[in-house]
């Protein structure tokens, strides 16, 4: 089974930065896409970007230009960098891979547990 834990979540003043990681471990045949999301109270998880194992990005609008994604494909993990962090980038966020844990077995999504992000002065 493929387990992906976040950290580098927590308290950050308005304009402030973090950055997030993401890594995948336990039987991992092979790993495609990671990508991050966010999910705020009440509301639908929203894609932020993704990148591959070749490094193609993806951002979607709510990256706004302020959150960069990157991957160490040695180390099985997925990073996002976020800057000028703004009150509203507050909900949760999540990881997200698609991977294949054994040879044989088919394409899954697999999410993490979920990391916070409070941006509050």
């Amino acid at each position: 089974q493929v387990q992906l834990e976040e950290s580098g979540g927590g308290l950050v003043q308005p304009g402030g930065s973090l950055r997030l990681s993401c890594a995948a471990s336990g039987s991992i045949f092979s790993l495609g896409y990671m990508g991050w999301y966010r999910q705020a109270p009440g509301k639908e998880r929203a894609l932020i970007a993704t990148i591959t194992s070749g490094g193609t990005i993806d951002y979607r609008d709510s990256a706004e230009g302020r959150f960069t994604i990157s991957r160490d494909n040695r180390k099985n993990t997925v990073y996002l960098q976020m800057d000028s962090l703004k009150p509203e980038d507050t909900p949760i966020y999540f990881c997200h891979a698609r991977a294949v844990p054994a040879w044989g077995q088919s394409w899954g999504n697999y999410w993490g547990q979920g990391t916070q992000v409070t941006v509050s002065s």
